[in-house]
């Protein structure tokens, strides 16, 4: 038996190494951009370890799941894959020994992908990729919850077949690839789709209903925003080239990348070509608002910008946005362009949800350099000095100010969020300050 199965897996590796021996390295390296495009390094590399060897912690509302090695190791990743295996786990969300894959594994977004793509895609990781031997970690999911065989019927009910989608062939172009962009490789639904009591996002496309990207939930304390063409809270008041300047940099005259979607800039869409980041604002551009009984945003604002010029404001909030923030995102809120956001009329602000943005003053935020845009901006952490009540406050000021309609933030959602962050986190700045001064503050 021994010898049989030394046989076997001498077998594999050599007929793996003469395939990879005579690999396009065209189609690996289209797999490359494939593989961007599908942004797989940000699931499948732990920060500091090597690429696509898997273990990122994925947080679900079930327990913590750990990503796979997909490196082309016989033993620990996936070097043992025909393409059939390759196709059925992306695509199908089956793994190799018939079981389903988690759905945090977005293959109801990649059931779109093309052949083609698909086949490239397996080039380069089976040829592309140094193969790395790092052992794949169990789930941390309390039992009954971590039976896999009730994942087969999630799959079956929620995810599409292969087969059953149809190709786009429409009389824009541009748009379809888009689409394809959008809703398969990119998965951008995957974050920011709202999600059903069983887990499924509510639209895997564009239609009638208009939950599409209209916003997802909190991941990892981030506020998935909407990509529809709301004034309010999505992209209606963006032009295309500024949504192409967001992709590439991260930043452009309306708003600075945050959150997870940092990272999606960075690994993903700035290696993106021009004619694809051309064709994803396109086709974003073509979605309505969600709600299209939506009222617009008013086209004068209030008299803010005057009130904080002359220091005449009267409420805590502005208080702590003129002693704190005023300098960089100014009396009026518009901020400087390309450097520090502007927060007049910004649709993340009339979010309703305010995550995002209590977090972002609780710990700061720093907007990564690109290869476009090669300065790094960062926002220092204010949760270390600012109780919840003057993070409330001066979060409801932002959200109310310069013609924003957010509605107000209590202390006690401050709380919240503040409870989910460690003291390391929150105390990032303390080592400017002479020792006790953070107790000091934050016992006030």
């Amino acid at each position: 038996m021994r010898t049989k199965t030394l046989v076997a897996a001498l077998s594999i590796s050599a007929s793996l190494t003469a395939w990879g021996a005579t690999a396009d390295p065209a189609l690996i390296a289209k797999g490359e951009y494939v593989a961007q495009a599908g942004d797989c390094v940000a699931c499948h590399t732990v920060k500091g370890g090597k690429p696509f060897a898997g273990g990122l912690p994925l947080e679900t509302p079930i327990g913590m799941i750990y990503s796979t090695n997909i490196t082309p190791d016989i033993k620990t990743g996936i070097g043992s894959y025909a393409f059939e295996d390759f196709d059925k786990a992306v695509r199908q969300g089956i793994r190799k020994d018939g079981s389903t894959l988690y759905p945090a594994m977005p293959f109801p977004s990649y059931a779109r992908v093309s052949d083609e793509d698909m086949r490239a895609l397996y080039a380069y990781f089976q040829s592309g990729v140094a193969a790395v031997s790092q052992p794949n970690r169990a789930v941390d999911i309390p039992w009954p919850l971590s039976i896999r065989w009730p994942l087969a019927y999630w799959r079956w009910m929620f995810a599409p077949q292969v087969s059953s989608v149809v190709p786009l062939k429409g009389d824009d172009p541009l748009r379809d690839r888009g689409a394809y962009l959008v809703e398969g490789l990119g998965h951008c639904g995957t974050c920011h789709t709202p999600r059903a009591v069983t887990l499924q996002e509510k639209a895997l496309s564009d239609d009638a209903s208009g939950r599409f990207l209209s916003g997802g939930a909190p991941i990892e304390g981030w506020i998935a925003k909407d990509l529809r063409g709301s004034s309010v809270t999505g992209l209606g008041r963006w032009t295309e080239q500024d949504i192409v300047a967001f992709l590439q940099t991260g930043r452009n005259d309306h708003t600075a990348v945050f959150g997870g979607m940092s990272d999606v800039v960075v690994h993903s869409l700035q290696h993106l070509s021009e004619p694809d980041l051309r064709a994803i604002a396109h086709y974003l551009k073509s979605l309505p608002a969600g709600d299209p009984n939506e009222k617009p945003l008013a086209t004068t604002t209030d008299d803010t910008a005057s009130k904080l010029h002359d220091l005449k404001v009267e409420n805590l909030g502005g208080r702590v946005y003129a002693d704190n923030c005023m300098a960089c995102h100014r009396s009026d809120g518009m901020g400087y362009a390309q450097t520090f956001p502007g927060l007049a009329r910004n649709t993340v602000l009339s979010d309703p949800a305010a995550d995002s943005i209590i977090r972002i003053v609780l710990i700061g935020h720093t907007v990564p350099a690109t290869e476009q845009a090669v300065t790094a901006y960062t926002m220092p952490a204010f949760g270390w000095r600012l109780s919840d009540e003057e993070v409330a406050a001066v979060t409801t000021f932002i959200r109310q100010a310069w013609g924003n309609t957010g509605t107000n933030v209590t202390a006690e959602a401050v709380s919240s969020v503040r409870s989910t962050l460690s003291t390391d986190t929150l105390n990032g700045a303390r080592g400017a300050l002479p020792a006790g001064a953070v107790e000091a503050r934050l016992s006030k």
